[in-house]
């Protein structure tokens, strides 16, 4: 009989135990700032490029489909006037012929806004689109993804790209599409509410007093004094928001990763301690949400409360003249609706709060990201073996003349003439251990690895072996030195847990090409060679195949696309881990039998591995945890000994 722990009740949803986040987020915080030019310069380049020129005529469409729509307004202004004026009268043809006038202002109001809604939803589209690329494009070009990932400079690139980019387009678009449509209706209805509300005369000790034009006055009071008390209100809700984002995106990528690695915490029994920590990950959810409800409610008593009042302001302001029979009811009722015009018009920060605050989250999260890209680049691109490890482009393999030849000389050690090879001069890693701390691991001596070589790489686990991969791979930047590369060289890295697109067999052997870029009948042969028969007949099967496949299998396919794409250079770290000996010496067998001339170099523990590689190089950490490399020739299929000491 097996026991359960109970899942706990949900909480009450109380959040008040936690600090005010908004005291911290609207002191000193970017996050809190609007920064108007740096949006600027993220969002110019679209309408500068080449789809930016279809994009300014949509623009241009959607604008004039938006003065169209205040022409109608104005159009309606009037007919109100009309319409009440024969209600008054109780002139029946008269109320007949502007109801049918009723039916055309609405019909083209109808009209105008299906078009203008369309056009503006393809216009976020192309904008958003064109982002995407973008943005895509720098993430993923030099590898500064990867970077990024390394050095924690950003969270949840993902949520950046996805949401946040569809955000900035799309309100970037609807809130200047409503400062414009503002401005042309307060610029249409301020003249026409100028010279039907008149003037109002009052006396002040004994002092008569004549504001010309005074309905515009009130509602140019009116809006301020609305805008001025909602940007106070709701001012926190900027950072807020901000917050709110982050951790909803932290709570998604704790559901992922538990999806991901459903297996390994089924294995270990582990629902409670996954249970407990997305638990914390959305309290965390829940207290900001909790502020966010206290200044979301204040805002709203200030924006309902300013929009119900502006209901009757107008008809309390201008009672006096119509009761006073200086104003017809029509007349009445044509200042209640320029009022509102002009009202509205000048409270677009009000009406459009809740929107500023998204779009100014989402654009300050966007600058955030593509700082990190630019800081990663740069530091890329300052890599000069001093401050960084600079990746150069050596000896290309078929050897032109005129080839540019590598910067670490145009002779290899002893004096002979320089072959392609991946080569290392003066690496020094800079090697991250548990304790967080970085430790130096230097290669004291110049190292060139030439296609044909076998090279073992050994060393005790954490001693930087696989940092020593990713250098020579030209994706590590920590630390300094040179790596030196053929121009035209293909090299392929094997880890030990190897990457499987989403798609079919097809996609991951092929990957990064495409899978037609291999006959079919080459697929199935690398697959049999492999020991991957049952994928034979599922080349083209969609599945989630690093979930599907174990990990042997995963290795060996891994096998079999390096058999296919046969490299210049292959790196295998530990990509063996989970084969048995004797699949192990098969595979090893194909290398060396159908990449003859390729160089291998591989990460390992097992002695088994030593008969396949003819080279060792060696990483053992001495007493004080003092790093040191050694190199030489393996013989009677032997590991390399541990250094004494």
């Amino acid at each position: 009989m097996t026991s359960r722990n109970p899942v706990p009740d949900s909480p009450a949803p109380e959040f008040s135990s936690t600090p005010d986040p908004a005291a911290r987020v609207t002191r000193d915080d970017a996050r809190s700032r609007l920064r108007l030019a740096d949006t600027w310069r993220l969002l110019k380049p679209y309408w500068v490029s080449r789809d930016g020129r279809a994009g300014l005529a949509l623009l241009a469409g959607v604008i004039a489909l938006n003065l169209a729509l205040v022409g109608v307004n104005v159009w309606l202004t009037n007919w109100n006037r009309v319409f009440y004026n024969a209600l008054e009268a109780h002139d029946f043809p008269a109320f007949k012929q502007q109801l049918l006038a009723f039916c055309a202002i609405a019909a083209v109001f109808i009209v105008v806004s299906i078009f203008k809604q369309y056009y503006t939803m393809m216009l976020q589209m192309r904008w958003r689109t064109w982002l995407t690329t973008d943005f895509l494009s720098r993430w993923l070009d030099g590898q500064a993804y990867y970077r990024i990932e390394q050095a924690h400079a950003t969270d949840n690139p993902d949520q950046r790209i996805a949401d946040d980019l569809r955000t900035l387009a799309s309100d970037s678009l609807t809130l200047s599409l409503g400062l414009l449509n503002s401005v042309v209706t307060l610029a249409s209805f301020i003249t026409i509410l100028w010279s039907v509300s008149g003037a109002l005369t009052f006396h002040l000790g004994g002092t008569p007093i004549t504001i010309p034009g005074y309905m515009v006055w009130f509602a140019v009071l009116y809006a301020v004094a609305g805008s001025w008390l909602t940007h106070k209100v709701g001012k926190p809700l900027i950072g807020l928001s901000f917050q709110q984002e982050q951790r909803e995106a932290d709570f998604r990528y704790a559901l992922m990763r538990l999806r991901e690695n459903a297996e390994g915490v089924a294995l270990y029994r582990g629902e409670n301690t996954e249970r407990a920590g997305l638990l914390a990950r959305f309290g965390n959810i829940r207290d900001n949400w909790g502020w966010l409800m206290r200044y979301s409610r204040r805002l709203v008593l200030v924006s309902a409360g300013y929009g119900q009042i502006a209901i009757v302001f107008p008809l309390i302001v201008a009672a006096p003249r119509y009761f006073a029979r200086e104003l017809t009811l029509g007349g009445l009722m044509q200042i209640s609706s320029a009022f509102g015009q002009v009202q509205g018009a000048l409270s677009w920060l009000v009406d459009s709060y809740a929107s500023l605050v998204s779009w100014q989250a989402a654009s300050n999260r966007v600058l955030d990201f593509e700082a990190a890209i630019r800081a990663t680049n740069r530091d890329a691109a300052n890599a000069d073996g001093e401050h960084g490890i600079r990746v150069t482009q050596g000896l290309p393999l078929g050897g032109e003349a005129g080839a540019p030849r590598s910067p670490i000389g145009a002779m290899a050690r002893g004096g002979a003439p320089a072959v392609p090879a991946i080569a290392a001069d003066g690496l020094v890693l800079a090697v991250p251990t548990a304790a967080q701390h970085i430790r130096e691991l230097t290669l004291p001596f110049s190292l060139s690895i030439e296609r044909g070589q076998r090279w073992l790489v050994t060393g005790p686990s954490g001693s930087g072996k696989s940092v020593f991969f990713r250098a020579m791979a030209g994706i590590w930047p920590y630390g300094r030195g040179t790596v030196d590369r053929p121009g035209d060289a293909r090299v392929l890295f094997l880890p030990q847990k190897s990457y499987l697109p989403a798609g079919t067999p097809a996609d991951a052997l092929c990957y990064p090409s495409r899978s037609d870029a291999y006959e079919a009948t080459a697929l199935r042969e690398v697959l049999r060679a492999c020991r991957l028969d049952g994928l034979i007949e599922r080349l083209d099967e969609v599945a989630n195949w690093s979930t599907t496949l174990s990990p042997g299998e995963q290795q060996r396919m891994a096998f079999a696309r390096a058999l296919l794409q046969a490299p210049d250079f292959l790196f295998l770290d530990e990509a063996t881990s989970a084969l048995d000996e004797e699949t192990e010496a098969a595979m090893y067998s194909l290398i060396r039998e159908r990449l003859p001339d390729a160089a291998l170099i591989s990460i390992a523990h097992r002695s088994t591995v030593a008969r396949w590689h003819d080279r060792y190089l060696r990483y053992d950490t001495r007493r004080g945890g003092e790093a040191s490399v050694r190199t030489g020739r393996l013989e009677a299929d032997a590991m390399p000994a541990p250094s004494p000491g």
